[in-house]
């Protein structure tokens, strides 16, 4: 694999702390949310930040896949990523799963469907996560 970009994050304190970028520009307060037994304080946590970089990463495979195909997606297209976390049924850890929700205005359903479909093999959170975590796809 040709490397084309390459950047490097570093947190401190776990889930209780702070994650910041080499660079300064992503720098945000980690926080634990009550229902993982955290104090739901202000700030974000890892289920957030790759429901973000998930639905960002996919919107721009889903554009790659549409401009291939001569199909314009709008400026208000939106990918919706929901990321829960859990035990694994297994009881040694925890695990994530996902779900997508795509939204192209302007894009008839079964044409939506088949750029959302091609974009999931694309995008490179969808093939980092095939076969490790369920990832749900839905047009809406």
């Amino acid at each position: 694999m040709n490397i084309l970009y390459k950047t490097t994050a570093s947190a401190t304190g776990g889930r209780s702390g702070q994650a910041r970028s080499e660079d300064g520009v992503l720098d945000v307060t980690l926080t634990s949310p009550k229902e993982l037994g955290g104090d739901g304080a202000t700030g974000t946590n890892p289920e957030q930040l790759f429901a973000a970089g998930y639905s960002a990463c996919f919107l721009g495979a889903l554009k790659f896949v549409a401009g291939k195909e001569k199909v314009k997606i709008p400026a208000d297209a939106k990918v919706t990523a929901t990321v829960g976390i859990g035990p694994r049924d297994d009881g040694t850890g925890f695990g994530i799963e996902a779900a997508l929700a795509v939204s192209i205005p302007g894009v008839d359903k079964e044409t939506a469907r088949s750029l959302v479909d091609k974009a999931h093999v694309v995008c490179p959170y969808s093939h980092a996560t095939k076969g490790n975590i369920d990832v749900t796809l839905s047009v809406v």
